[in-house]
């Protein structure tokens, strides 16, 4: 079998993964990710014990003990960047011989459940909400570099929303865990997630620089195809539903809904949506 050179998989001194910082024993099959690295201790506060922590940059990981469940509390940062290196290092840790750079022949598929904020883009999804992202769509380009199967619906909403937008690219959609939103999210709203390479100029906003396409959150806001309508954005989601299915993870992106910019409202307690959130994912998980 063929190795990974050291140049596309680098390793650490100690063997572990260049950007995580994290050997195989480090994790568990079972991953709660977070943006914000002050995040991790939040939720794993309420743990039990936790047995290992390490921080390297905006990625901070923790492992312990839940109600008698072994979890990972692992943050990534902002982008779709930032989870192109999680998944691909995460997916390494269980999936490739460290020692002899192969990839292993059983293949080991991980829970990943992303507890993210989020804004809603339709008048009639509250603040306050919690919401399960059935469907991403990646209005990055993070897709044009990889090999990336997609259904036929997907990819005629793909092109629809090209269309739309008058973007030079195709978007990405991509659906997300059937088995984990049944587990996680059956009492929560399902929507679809935009997922935007950054938050001013691109979620509409302008400050100083002057934006290229100012009716794009108007656009998303007003498409629709069949029963597809986007209900809230935020900047991970895509990247997550993308890889995750190209390395063969469950993935589920559960979003509190902090803002909405139809009704132009902000959580006067986003905090508490927050943790809100974290209970009910560490309860049913």
């Amino acid at each position: 079998m063929a190795q990974i050179s050291e140049t596309d998989l680098i390793l650490n001194p100690d063997g572990s993964v260049y950007h995580l910082h994290l050997k195989p024993e480090d994790i568990s099959d079972t991953i709660i990710s977070v943006g914000d690295p002050e995040r991790v201790a939040k939720i794993t506060d309420r743990f039990d014990r936790v047995d290992f922590k390490k921080s390297c940059r905006e990625f901070v990981t923790h492992r312990g003990l839940y109600k008698g469940k072994e979890l990972t509390v692992m943050s990534t940062g902002m982008g779709t960047d930032n989870i192109e290196i999680f998944l691909n290092e995460l997916d390494a840790l269980v999936n490739v011989d460290l020692s002899t750079r192969t990839i292993k022949e059983q293949k080991t598929s991980l829970n990943i459940i992303r507890i993210g904020t989020s804004g809603s883009m339709q008048e009639d999804i509250p603040v306050g909400s919690l919401l399960a992202t059935e469907m991403a769509v990646g209005f990055d380009t993070l897709m044009c570099y990889y090999e990336l199967n997609q259904s036929p619906a997907e990819e005629s909403l793909s092109k629809s929303l090209q269309s739309a937008t008058g973007l030079p690219f195709a978007p990405y959609a991509v659906a997300g865990s059937q088995l984990l939103k049944e587990k996680l999210a059956f009492d929560m709203l399902h929507g679809n997630t935009a997922t935007c390479p950054g938050f001013y100029g691109p979620q509409g906003r302008t400050l100083r620089a002057k934006n290229s396409l100012p009716g794009f959150m108007d656009t998303l806001n007003q498409f629709r195809q069949g029963d597809f309508r986007v209900t809230n954005f935020e900047m991970e989601t895509a990247g997550y539903y993308a890889l995750g299915r190209l390395l063969g993870h469950e993935v589920l992106s559960l979003n509190a809904i902090l803002a909405n910019r139809v009704t132009h409202e902000f959580a006067s307690e986003p905090g508490k949506i927050v943790d809100d959130l974290i209970q009910k994912v560490l309860d049913r998980i």
